[in-house]
Order: structure tokens, then sequence, then C-alpha cells
């Protein structure tokens, strides 16, 4: 009997023993879950009255910035619900000036960033981190500052527009911002997402300057004079498999309709976006690298890309009564074309010429999780020469030959790691190029998406850091 009991009450102490630890690793879960993300107001609560803090400029990256009609008002990017849904984006296109090949002005004006669209939040938290944890106030350029705050600007553009175009308006605008402050030798910080940390690179080294016209890049620090540090989040510093990808099928926008290929094509930016020349971009189905220049005109015109693809030159011509009008633009077009590739090889190389001493610090945050097109396969089939994007689009793969490895690599998936760091491979254990100058500081990594890191709570956190710190 008595050995009964005792089996009872042992029982009942490892039970209820047992009970109390699976409670405390429960609730040690529950608080982990509670604390996983950063308390920014916490952490950044002594700061908030600090007064001297240097104006932060945000610079959103393509397709970031609202655009609409200036005499209608009417929101043409990204637009309403059934535009999203409906639209093919063709009035997007910009008209050409068949004398000069260059863009005619239009009447459509970038005039709000891009905060949220489709339920997918772009810009909006990145906004209300800078004035909910960091106590920054939104000012307005051409204003007095008020000095006694810390402030922050948004520069938006017409992300159509030639990236040498919004460089010498961001001059401008931090120009303006000295004169606000009235502070000839003030700088600022700035904080830039994907294609804006391009125009970013591009103002520092040269700020009004069109270096484009030759193969000379002489830099003059003009903007490098006037920034303290600069924060890159997903920049392509060495340019973009994805947006290649993207310039030869066109972009789906809500999932159905595309923005095509051919209005892409009058837009000087997206060009700028290509991968590096230092790049292996292009490989056989045997796993070799093949030796070819993406800004030459006739890779375009032998593989159909783009306005060579037959099926974009019959959407062109459907929308001309005159056959011999639609010839002549597709002539103009194919001309504007090989003039914007030339242009595209010059931009990138002058973002990886040297930089003399005393250029800004720089911060690059960015993905590393998630498999991005690294290069592109071309794959001999019944006589033809076929691009491949993806491992999965092969027909005829050779065996022993890791496709997965040679035409994806880690980045956020549209940017790769090298990339972002300016390097032409991924292992960081070889050298950068010598051709290939990126002054990095350092660098942080996320597990996002290339439209989701300025949501990530780990990049508000450091980003605040960053900003704040006097060192």
């Amino acid at each position: 009997m008595k050995f009964t009991l005792y089996k009872r009450l042992l029982f009942y102490r490892i039970f209820f023993a047992s009970l109390l630890i699976a409670v405390a690793f429960y609730a040690g879960i529950q608080y982990t879950k509670k604390t996983q993300t950063p308390d920014l107001h916490r952490l950044y609560m002594q700061s908030m009255a600090v007064e001297d803090q240097p104006p932060v400029v945000f610079i959103h990256g393509v397709m970031g910035s609202k655009l609409r009609d200036k005499t209608t008002g009417e929101e043409i990017w990204i637009g309403s619900l059934t535009r999203i849904a409906t639209s093919d984006y063709s009035d997007l296109a910009l008209d050409i000036d068949p004398d000069t090949l260059e863009p005619v002005p239009d009447n459509i004006e970038a005039f709000e960033v891009a905060d949220a669209a489709v339920g997918k939040d772009f810009y909006g938290k990145i906004v209300r981190t800078l004035h909910d944890a960091g106590e920054y106030q939104l000012a307005t350029v051409g204003e007095q500052a008020d000095r006694k705050r810390k402030n922050y600007y948004i520069f938006y553009y017409d992300w159509r527009q030639d990236n040498v175009i919004t460089a010498r308006k961001l001059a401008d605008f931090i120009d303006q911002i000295r004169v606000d402050y009235d502070e000839p030798g003030l700088k600022v910080d700035i904080v830039a997402h994907s294609m804006g940390g391009l125009i970013t690179r591009y103002y520092i080294r040269y700020g009004r300057e069109d270096v484009l016209n030759s193969n000379d890049f002489p830099v003059n620090l003009y903007g490098g004079e006037r920034v303290r540090r600069v924060i890159l989040l997903g920049t392509p510093n060495l340019g973009s498999i994805k947006i290649l990808n993207l310039f030869i099928e066109g972009i789906e926008i809500g999932g159905k309709e595309k923005v095509h290929t051919e209005t892409m094509a009058t837009m000087p930016s997206l060009f700028q976006l290509f991968p590096h020349p230092l790049n292996n971009w292009i490989i056989t189905s045997e796993g070799k690298m093949l030796d070819r220049d993406l800004f030459d005109v006739n890779i375009w015109r032998r593989f159909q890309w783009s306005i060579f693809d037959p099926r974009s030159r019959d959407r062109i011509r459907g929308r001309f009564t005159n056959p011999q009008a639609a010839d002549e633009y597709l002539s103009v077009l194919e001309d504007y074309f090989e003039k914007r590739l030339e242009r595209a090889r010059r931009f990138v190389w002058s973002l990886t010429v040297p930089l003399p001493a005393g250029h800004p610090k720089l911060v690059v945050f960015g993905g590393a999780c998630h498999l991005t097109p690294a290069r592109i396969l071309v794959e001999e089939a019944n006589g033809e020469s076929l691009i491949r994007m993806y491992p999965q689009e092969i027909s005829q793969p050779v065996p022993g030959i890791d496709y997965d490895a040679l035409l994806l690599e880690p980045g956020d998936g549209s940017v790769t790691k090298a990339s972002l760091l300016g390097r032409d491979v991924l292992d960081p254990s070889i050298a950068r190029h010598k051709y290939s100058f990126f002054p990095l500081h350092h660098a942080v990594f996320l597990c996002e998406k290339h439209n989701s890191l300025t949501s990530n709570p780990n990049f508000q956190d450091n980003l605040l850091n960053e900003l704040l710190s006097r060192d």
C-alpha cells in the first residue's frame, strides 16, 4: 500500500515538473516570438533629443514613384486597380526625336513616392521608420528648414528618364537643401533603394556633368563634397540579369497584362541597369562562358530580343494605319536602341573607375537568401540558338552540369549578392576585379526579396544605427 502511494506521489511530481517545464518552454517560445522584432522606439529613444543631425534624403528605385498627367492629374503609374488589371501601360513609352534620337519631353511627371500598391508595401515602412522611431520630420525642399529638428526629404523622379538627367536634378535638390538650411557646407545622408543607388553613385562622382559622350570619365566628386554617408539598399552595383530577362520578356503587372518590351525600350534608365561588361553573363549548355557584348546591338538583332522580336514588331505595326509610317518608326527606334545601348555601356563603366580620397562612406544592405538570375544560357536545338533563362527551360541538359549553380546565385530575387557588392564573382576569397572600383565600407545581408527590403525590421534597426551614429 505504502509502495503504491509512493509511486503515485512520484508520478504526480514527475507530471507536474514536466508540466512546468512545458509551460516554461512554451512561454519562452512566445517571449521569443514577441521579442524577435527590434523595439526601435526603445533602442533610439535617447537620440530623440538630438538636434544637429544631418538631413536624410531618401531616393526610391525604378518604378518607385507615382507618375501622373500634368494637365489632368490622372495617375498613370501605378494607377487605379482597374488600370493595373487591364492596361499594358503603353502610354508610358517616351516619344523619340528622329533627328537627335533623344526622348521628347512629355506631359508626365513624378509626384509622390509609391508607398504601396496591390497590397504590397514598397516604401511606406521606411518612411514610417524614419518618422516614428527616428523622429525625423518630413521637410519640403524650397522651404526654410527647422534646424532644431531631424529632417528627411524624399527625392522622387521620373524613373523612365536617363539616370544622368536624374542625377542632375538630385544635384539641384541637395543644393537647395543647403540653401534651406542656410548652410553652404552642409552634408546630407542618402538612403537609396535599387536604381536610386546608381543615381546616387553617379551624383557623388560627377554631380551635374554628363560624362557619357566619350570614354573618359573625369571625376569631380561634386556630390561627394555634399554627402556624409550613403546607404545603398538592393542596388545592382554591377547590373542585373533580372532586368535583362524582363527587358526581353516584358513585365507582368497584377499577374495579367505586361509592360511590353517595346515600351521599356524607350526608357533610357532601364538600359543602364544591364549587367556590367565585367560579368560573365551568358553561357553555353556545356557550361562554357561566351564572350559576347551585351551592349552591341547586333547581339540583340541576332537573338531577336526586344524590338527585334517579330512579336514586338507586329504589336508596333498594329498601332499604325500607314505601313510606311510604321516602318519609319521602327527604323528610328532601332537607331535609338543602339544609341541607348552605347550610352548604357558608358554609364556602367563610369561607376567603376577609381575615386579620389575623401569619398563618402558607402554602406550596403541587400538580400542573400533567394536564388536570383545570374546568367542566361544559349541552347542549340534544331539548328537554332535558343535562350534559356531558368534551369527548367533547358530541353537537352548535359549530364553532370549543375545548371542551378550556373544560372542562379544567392541574392534578393532581382540583384545577386555579387552585384550588390560590386563584384564580378560571388566567391569573396577571390580579389575584386582590377577594373571594378567600389569603395565599400561594410555590408549587411538580409533574407528578403528585392521589393521587401525596406520592410525588414533588422534593416530598419541598422538603418537608424547608421544614420544616428557619429563614428
